[in-house]
């Protein structure tokens, strides 16, 4: 039998079924090998014994020999193999390009022999896949492979020496290079991440909200009303050097770049680690969405989203828009947000009005408003200058402003720093008046109100307001001592004052300070007006062609009985019979002196003829409100139980020196929304608008003629102080609580309460001893009070007298120097309202012929018999009391 391995036939070996036991023996599984680790396959015990079917050093199993051999190893023994076309090895013997045994690589019983033993020499001649010589892949790198099938031979040059000590603690360049591509993707999917989530919010309310800011009418700041002293304007209102200086001290690169710096970010993390001070790194944008969407808190989750939101608004976004939302929100100091409440804190100005200098503070405040406030803390100058000629100095260096101009400015004059007034003096009475007048007249609500953001330009004038708060001063709170007198403690004081040609309320007066005395004393309806309603019944009578219980016309010069507590005639109800001031009797007296005396008999008689529902009707269409307090139509209507306001009655009292035309009396003459986008006006009812007649001028000015009479020789007569005609009447309230005294000149209508009131419980209480007086009446101090108010703010104007027309009959006769009245029409024995009353001389009724024995002999020349006396023709000219 020759020893030559067998040829294949033509055709090739056929496959091996596996599963066919070869004749001869059993195929089992080896057994891992001694020294071999099971899983570790092929690699050598410690001896350095091979592995059975391996040779030693080559790392590779030895060709099976005999007839068994199965028909996949190489048919060409000749022929080097071809690399793997996957892994470029060379493929390991049986196919396997890793060296290891497959399921057919089965040895033959001969083969498996003990580990430590060689495998016996194959019988005949050696082939050529065992070939020893130098051809032989087994042999070239023998030397150089590893023990094991499971790794690649290591080209030669190339071993790796195992890390030891140290350097086992180090990465490696694989480790940092990979880690370094696992930061950019984490960093990736984080940005892409928050780019997406994260979505541009509605702006905080914090930002939004704005103060009322009230003007007086001719601009001036009056007051500012709400939690935020915020005003926002449209950016052309700020001027460009004052947005310059700002750019120049925050971000200089605002119009050319993104609106995140990512440098400057890092550079102001690296300043905070090393101990430099913490440095914002935010842009102008950055800022604005920190101030407008988010919050003031110091935390990353915030940061985050102002990064994210940063981007999206910056490209969502005009760099206008941006500025201009940054210019009105970012914090300036004294309790001012925004440009223009800046302006008015530190210069009482609006901000279009602020120069260059003044502008680069305002930008120098924003890095730290309490470090350079100069008002404030003078000591802070040296810092503020410094930071404001670094402010200068970037502009200079932008091309913003030339070196001589720069050169040429001068460190502005700030305004010291006062605590915030608020709502302080009279400010806070004239803002909730107005507040009261735009939601009475349905122009904004409580609750728009309440929101801001409105500009309210009201009808207050600032130099009568502030004349009318001297005059109390000066009149009244001077002459208080609450520490001796108790009752003086109970005085407060109210006023209004109101243009009768124009319909605006001009001034008011509302108590010694808003934060003190938190009720308004102009617009309380609380108090009895007193006699200062007389006038009402008086208009009345001339306005309806009244007659007395007699039917004789009323006139100023009808008499009536003026004793006290005269039963009232003509009245259904029940009886009524009030009480005059002191108790005093005047008998038979003309109403105009009834008028000047303020005699309650003849008015409660007065109220019944006219009637006393049209005495109400009257007043209303005059100026008080139909649901005035105790406005009941009854006799006692004359006397003023009815509860006005000092506001109410300065209304009515306005319309008689208008000649009886009542327009709308007005607090307001605009309001703005305030809206960077640009202001809105609302529409509003003008002042004096839908004018009408409330009763005919022949009953106004007849009512001002007999009033004249009052200032000239009445109860008002302290009112003569001011110095030009005038006309007004006096007022007490029951029991003393109140005293008033309405009057106007043809240039302005004023009416001034004194009130008292306990400033514990609230209770009303009596005036008697105030000011050191007996009693306090409205002949007094509110008389006083209206003179030296009325006459400082007409002060520099030409004196005006009434403009009248009187009826028939209307004209007030004079008195001659006997007491008695001259008229060309007074019939001698003129009698008076009711038989048996005392006359005004102090004649007994018998005195007087009773009306059915017919009236006394004409007095003076009589016309010739058979002719008749000429008519005396209508005049228009009112008679001056002397």
């Amino acid at each position: 039998m020759s020893d030559a391995p067998p040829q294949p036939p033509a055709g090739g070996w056929e496959p091996r079924d596996p599963t066919v036991q070869e004749p001869g023996g059993t195929d089992p599984a080896p057994a891992p090998a001694e020294g071999r680790s099971p899983d570790r396959p092929g690699r050598p015990d410690r001896s350095g014994t091979p592995p059975p079917g391996q040779e030693a050093g080559s790392g590779r199993h030895a060709p099976r020999s005999g007839p068994g051999t199965p028909p996949d190893e190489d048919p060409d023994p000749g022929r080097t193999p071809d690399p793997d076309p996957d892994t470029g090895q060379d493929p390991a013997p049986g196919g396997h390009p890793t060296g290891r045994r497959g399921p057919d690589d089965r040895t033959t019983p001969t083969a498996r022999r003990h580990p430590t033993s060689r495998p016996a020499p194959r019988k005949g001649p050696t082939g050529p896949n065992e070939s020893t010589g130098p051809d032989r892949p087994d042999q070239r790198n023998e030397h150089h492979s590893h023990s094991g099938p499971d790794r690649p031979n290591t080209p030669k040059g190339r071993k790796r020496r195992r890390r030891t000590g140290w350097r086992r603690a180090l990465p490696t360049w694989r480790m940092l290079l990979g880690g370094l591509l696992l930061l950019v993707l984490l960093l990736g999917g984080g940005f892409l991440a928050g780019y997406h989530l994260i979505e541009i919010p509605p702006p905080n309310a914090a930002a939004t909200a704005q103060a009322n800011v009230y003007l007086y009418a001719d601009g001036s700041p009056l007051a500012q009303g709400g939690q935020v002293n915020r005003e926002s304007v449209p950016l052309e209102r700020v001027p460009r050097p004052f947005r310059q200086a700002v750019l120049a001290a925050e971000d200089r690169d605002f119009h050319t770049e993104p609106g995140v710096d990512p440098g400057a970010l890092l550079r102001a993390s690296w300043n905070t680690l090393t101990g430099k001070g913490t440095q914002g790194g935010s842009t102008i944008t950055q800022q604005y969405v920190k101030n407008y969407y988010l919050g003031q808190e110091r935390t990353v989750t915030r940061k985050v989203k102002e990064f994210f939101i940063a981007i999206k608004l910056d490209r969502a976004t005009s760099k206008d828009e941006i500025l201009e939302g940054y210019l009105n929100t970012s914090y300036y100091g004294r309790n001012a947000y925004g440009a223009q409440a800046a302006a008015q804190a530190y210069f009482g100005k609006d901000v279009q009005d602020l120069d260059t200098a003044e502008g680069a503070y305002l930008a120098s405040l924003l890095n730290a408003p309490s470090a350079y406030d100069v008002g404030a803390r003078p000591a802070n100058r040296p810092r503020a200058l410094a930071r404001w000629n670094y402010v200068l100095d970037a502009m200079v260096q932008e091309g913003w402003l030339s070196r001589p101009d720069r050169d040429a400015l001068e460190f502005p004059a700030v305004l010291p720093s006062h605590p915030t007034a608020g709502l302080a003096g009279q400010r806070g009475y004239a803002v909730q008046a107005v507040n009261s007048f735009l939601a009475r007249h349905g122009v904004l609500t409580e609750k728009a109100l309440a929101a801001g953001g409105y500009r309210i330009t009201t009808t207050l004038r600032k130099d009568r307001v502030d004349a009318f708060a001297e005059a109390v001063k000066a009149q009244v709170l001077d002459r208080l001592d609450p520490q001796n007198n108790p009752t003086d403690q109970y005085v407060r004081v109210g006023g209004a004052s109101i243009e009768p040609s124009t319909g605006k309320i001009v001034a008011l007066y509302g108590g010694v300070d808003y934060t003190r005395q938190y009720v308004n004393n102009a617009t309380r309806r609380d108090y009895q007006v007193g006699s200062t309603f007389k006038p009402f019944v008086l208009a009345a009578a001339v306005a309806q062609g009244a007659a007395t219980q007699r039917g004789e016309r009323i006139t100023p010069n009808t008499v009536y009985d003026g004793t006290n507590k005269r039963p009232v005639q003509g009245w259904t109800g029940a009886a009524y019979a009030p009480a005059n001031e002191d108790d005093a009797s005047y008998g038979g007296i003309p109403l105009h002196t009834a008028t000047d005396r303020s005699v309650n008999a003849v008015y409660a008689q007065l109220a019944v003829d006219v009637g006393p529902e049209n005495v109400r009707r009257t007043a209303v269409a005059l100026g008080l409100p139909a649901d005035t307090p105790d406005l009941t139509a009854s006799p006692s209507i004359a006397l003023g139980p009815a509860t006005a306001s000092v506001l109410d009655m300065a209304e009515a009292y306005a319309t008689l020196a208008n000649h009886g035309k009542r327009g709308l009396y007005s607090l307001v003459e605009k309001v703005e929304r305030i809206d960077p986008a640009g202001d809105r006006e609302l529409p509003l009812p003008a002042a004096g608008s839908g004018t009408r007649q409330a009763v005919s001028r022949a009953a106004a000015d007849t009512t001002t003629a007999v009033l004249r009479g009052v200032v000239e020789g009445g109860t008002g007569t302290a009112a003569r102080a001011v110095g030009r005609p005038a006309a007004g009447k006096t007022g007490t309230a029951e029991d003393d609580k109140a005293a008033w005294f309405a009057g106007y000149t043809p240039d302005l209508a004023t009416v001034v309460a004194l009130m008292g009131q306990d400033p514990k419980t609230g209770a009303q209480k009596p005036l008697y001893g105030a000011m050191g007086l007996a009693r306090v009446n409205g002949g007094g101090a509110p008389a006083e009070v209206w003179a030296h108010y009325t006459g400082t703010a007409l002060d520099g104007t030409p004196a005006r007298d009434f403009d009248l027309e009187l009826p028939k009959g209307a004209e007030i006769k004079k008195k001659d120097e006997r007491g008695t009245e001259e008229s060309a029409e007074e019939e001698a024995g003129e009698r008076t309202e009711e038989a048996g009353a005392e006359d005004a001389t102090g004649a007994a009724p018998g005195d007087r012929p009773h009306p059915a024995e017919g009236p006394q002999a004409p007095q003076g020349p009589q016309p010739p018999p058979g002719t008749t006396a000429p008519a005396r023709p209508a005049t228009t000219d009112t008679l001056v009391i002397e």
